[in-house]
């Protein structure tokens, strides 16, 4: 009956009778039913339907408003959670009466109860959750690590984790900005951030450190003496001892029964005295098959002692005898250096040999050879050794590659620092601490041209653009764009008109660099522009395109690289801080990207997005040279330690290989522009050429293989090979050296 009126009023109420309140209910009171009104919204207070019978009210109780959705309801029943109480509340803090809703909306047709209002049922609620969302129950929160809910509301709906799809930096940014970043934490129980008030930080700070978490209470609180240290003449209490005092104890004498019984039934044995002498055991005796040291199936023998030589006769031959001079020497050595451990001697007969100094020591040893023997047998694998040896292919079949001195370059009379070759392969350029720049014809060695540039030469690069004749040198602190007007006239005449079209801006802007326009003397030579830095400028290079080079300043700080624009006639420092002194810098081929190499690093930059892509460590105390692949995956690098190091950089920021053939410190290293070819200098006077095959297939490893040795430099002033540089078509390396000469192998 009680559900069948609870149903049907239900009904009446145009409510859900399945909505059901978290609160606890209250004993209903014998009221008069109440009429039905078309009045405000329906308000559940305290005993607004108190002629209900149980199941009635506990429905009753969890209507929140009759109006509206289960949408509508989830999220007002969310808000009132965060209140405590589930209901609203005005700005006092308590409920808000019928009649105080009934005001707020009063355009409300439906018919529904009114109910007398009441105090709080929650005023005195001693519950300690502060949060009623989740009602998942006693049930332990782990079984929903896996689940993005954390349990399920009254309507059996899952209260869904909130969303969290911060990483490691914007959790860090949130604790760099967030001022409330330390004091907010996670409650387990709905998963949402919560800020700790102070109150709250108070007590965590109180709780740990040691302190008790009342604050009003005071642990040194003065102690009170209630037992005076005088003697008084009435004692604090007369009590009369007991009568089972003057008895022996029941339990007592039990125990020692069980005792008594134990020792007659020989269960307890009394304490045996310990023998003082040692026990020893023989660990390598070899008894019959029944002892114990018999049954160890992985039974290792003992160690035995090296055989006597000759030297230990005490008649030794002749030769086994050392004269004054190696005593001498066998005296200064460290014991441990000797080849022998004593002085052989001799004897005229054995009743003359004394006795033995070191015959305990030697006993000794050999007590710790047999105590730290290992106990584990080693099975040997019978390996052959030409399988350690890696499958490489035979020279012939890597073919071409050079193999012998072709023609040497004479003109120079100092050391060569650098070399480069123009796009077509028909001249070479090289610079020399003599103070001058040397045009080469490759074919002949046939000096072409001569230009004094008044300083050493640090840099050389040909622009790689064959539609521009233009050198780059690098001269003291400043960079010389040379026409060498070698070759095609009209090239050489389009590079002129190139530069001539330039129109400076109406408004100059500040650059770290000055370009200047060269006088006409210095055009009769070549030179076109002159490009002014503040520090000495120690490599140029070019972009694959021709139209940007990069220079190195001997500096510190983050001007040491600095990125020149030929059309524009534009500088600028890409970098706002330094990473430690720039040895070298290479453009990718292929892709906006700046290999910058540091001593011990070299960092792989994006241009475009200004940002750092990749940080390769070589492994080397000092970096030296360095080199990119033409298709832009592979990195080659040298280092004054005498390694040269490969990088694959789809696979790893460590090295993929290491090579050690030099016995001196590498100055260059280069790749071949259309071969699997690549070289490397060094000061020991030698160019090593490498088969170093890429495959397209991600999955292969590169192939990596010496195939020559080329020799001529003669060593000058303990340098050797100081630029090596591949020809861009045939399989001809170029090398210079301090001795003044330029060598090509093919």
């Amino acid at each position: 009956m009680a559900g069948s009126r609870s149903a049907g009023r239900a009904a009446v109420l145009g409510v859900r009778p399945w909505k059901r309140r978290s609160e606890p209910e209250l004993e209903p009171e014998p009221e008069p039913e109440p009429p039905l009104l078309c009045t405000s919204p329906l308000s559940h207070g305290a005993g607004s339907d108190s002629g209900l019978s149980d199941s009635e009210e506990s429905m009753f109780s969890g209507l929140e408003d009759s109006g509206s959705d289960s949408s509508e309801d989830d999220d007002e029943g969310d808000e009132k959670g965060k209140d405590g109480a589930g209901s609203d509340k005005g700005p006092g803090g308590m409920e808000k009466t019928t009649e105080e809703k009934a005001q707020a909306d009063p355009a409300c047709p439906r018919t529904e109860m009114a109910s007398v209002p009441t105090a709080d049922e929650y005023a005195e609620d001693s519950s300690d959750e502060e949060d009623i969302r989740n009602t998942v129950g006693n049930v332990p929160l782990e079984w929903y690590d896996d689940f993005p809910h954390v349990g399920y509301d009254l309507d059996g709906r899952c209260i869904y984790k909130p969303l969290r799809t911060q990483d490691e930096l914007d959790q860090f940014l949130d604790k760099m900005d967030n001022p409330d970043y330390w004091r907010t934490v996670q409650d387990p129980m709905t998963g949402r951030d919560l800020r700790l008030t102070d109150e709250q930080v108070a007590l965590v700070r109180r709780l740990q450190s040691g302190q008790f978490g009342d604050t009003g209470f005071d642990p040194y609180e003065p102690a009170v003496d209630f037992f005076s240290g005088d003697v008084m003449i009435h004692p604090v209490t007369n009590r009369p001892a007991d009568k089972r005092s003057f008895i022996p104890s029941l339990v007592e004498k039990e125990k020692v029964s069980r005792m008594v019984h134990a020792i007659k039934m020989g269960w307890i044995q009394p304490r045996r005295p310990r023998d003082p002498t040692p026990s020893f055991y023989d660990l390598w005796a070899q008894e019959d098959p029944n002892a114990v040291l018999g049954r160890h199936k992985m039974h290792v023998p003992a160690p035995k002692l090296a055989l006597p030589g000759h030297a230990e006769s005490y008649n030794p031959p002749p030769e086994y005898l050392l004269g004054e001079e190696e005593r001498a020497a066998w005296e200064q050595q460290e014991p441990s250096e000797r080849k022998l451990s004593f002085l052989p001697r001799k004897f005229p007969s054995l009743r003359a040999v004394p006795a033995y100094g070191r015959f305990i020591q030697e006993r000794f040893e050999r007590c710790l050879d047999l105590y730290l023997c290992p106990r584990q047998r080693k099975m040997r694998v019978n390996v052959d050794p030409e399988d350690l040896i890696p499958k490489l292919p035979r020279p012939r079949d890597l073919q071409p590659f050079p193999t012998c001195q072709a023609l040497v370059y004479r003109g120079h009379s100092d050391l060569v620092r650098c070399l480069s070759v123009s796009p077509g392969g028909q001249w070479l350029a090289s610079g020399s601490d003599d103070g001058s720049l040397r045009l080469w014809e490759v074919a002949t060695a046939r000096c072409v041209r001569t230009v004094p540039v008044g300083g050493v030469v640090r840099s050389v690069a040909w622009n790689p653009n064959p539609t521009v004749c233009l050198v780059a040198v690098a001269v003291e602190d400043s960079v010389l764009l040379l026409n060498p007007a070698l070759g095609d006239r009209l090239v050489a005449g389009g590079t002129d008109q190139l530069l001539s079209a330039f129109v400076p801006p109406e408004e100059p802007t500040s650059q770290p660099a000055r370009w200047l326009e060269a006088s006409e003397e210095e055009r009769q030579v070549g030179l076109r522009l002159r490009i002014c830095h503040s520090k000495p400028v120690t490599q140029v290079t070019w972009h694959g395109r021709g139209d940007y080079l990069a220079v190195v300043l001997a500096t510190q700080g983050h001007t040491q690289v600095l990125i020149h624009q030929l059309s524009l006639r534009r500088s600028q420092s890409p970098f706002r801080r330094s990473h430690g002194q720039v040895q070298r810098v290479a453009f990718h081929p292929s892709r906006p990207f700046l290999l910058v190499a540091s001593q011990r690093s070299i960092r792989l930059y994006h241009l475009l997005r200004q940002e750092l892509t990749k940080k390769l460590m070589p492994n080397c105390k000092w970096v030296s040279s360095l080199s990119v692949h033409p298709a832009g995956d592979n990195v080659i690098c040298g280092s004054y330690d005498s390694k040269l190091v490969w990088f694959d950089l789809d696979l790893s920021t460590k090295p993929y290989k290491v090579l050690r053939h030099h016995k001196k410190a590498l100055r260059a290293v280069a790749f071949h522009p259309r071969y699997p070819l690549f070289a490397s200098g060094s000061d020991d006077g030698s160019v090593i050429v490498c088969h170093g095959m890429v495959y397209n297939d991600l999955l292969q490893n590169p192939l990596l293989v010496p195939v020559k040795v080329l020799k001529g430099h003669t060593l000058t002033r303990d340098l050797g090979v100081l630029d090596v540089i591949f020809h861009p078509t045939q399989p001809w390396v170029f090398s210079s050296g301090a001795d003044g000469t330029i060598r090509l192998f093919s």
